[in-house]
């Protein structure tokens, strides 16, 4: 992002190219004028999130892509209304830790973000579960020596 340009990076369909879960992006960028500071602000499309699932029966086609062209060669790309479309500045990414993985619209599969449990909750239930059934198993193994030692 210093040394060149990148204004644009479309994600493509999880598992497209390669096995499914593989996540592709394509990068567009032009070299840069300067070593350093070249990126303004990055335009992202999420062709992604909310898509079906592309594969043999259902392969990618060139119309999947019209409204990444139309918003990509808009004259004013601010005007573009388009919920898949959208642009981060530099420093905004530089304050997720120069992070790109930004620019993915809602997912529509999960209800609600905000009512979202806690993560550390979530871990805190899971571990004392996983304690439980351990509990529990090693009460049935102490059973099952006590009848095998009594036969």
């Amino acid at each position: 992002m210093n040394k060149c340009d990148l204004h644009t990076i479309l994600r493509l369909p999880t598992g497209i190219f390669y096995a499914q879960g593989v996540k592709t992006n394509v990068l567009f960028f032009t070299r840069g004028v300067d070593d350093q500071g070249n990126t303004k602000e990055v335009w992202f499309y999420d062709l992604r999130t909310n898509m079906p699932s592309f594969g043999k029966t259902n392969p990618l086609k060139v119309e999947d892509f019209a409204g990444f062209e139309a918003a990509y060669q808009a004259k004013d790309r601010r005007k573009v209304d388009d919920e898949r479309w959208s642009v981060f500045t530099r420093e905004q990414i530089a304050e997720k830790g120069d992070s790109l993985d930004l620019g993915l619209i809602r997912d529509e599969s999960i209800v609600d973000y905000e009512e979202l449990p806690d993560p550390v909750e979530s871990g805190e239930d899971a571990v004392a579960q996983l304690e439980e059934a351990l509990y529990l198993l090693k009460d049935i193994v102490v059973d099952l020596k006590k009848i095998e030692g009594g036969n």
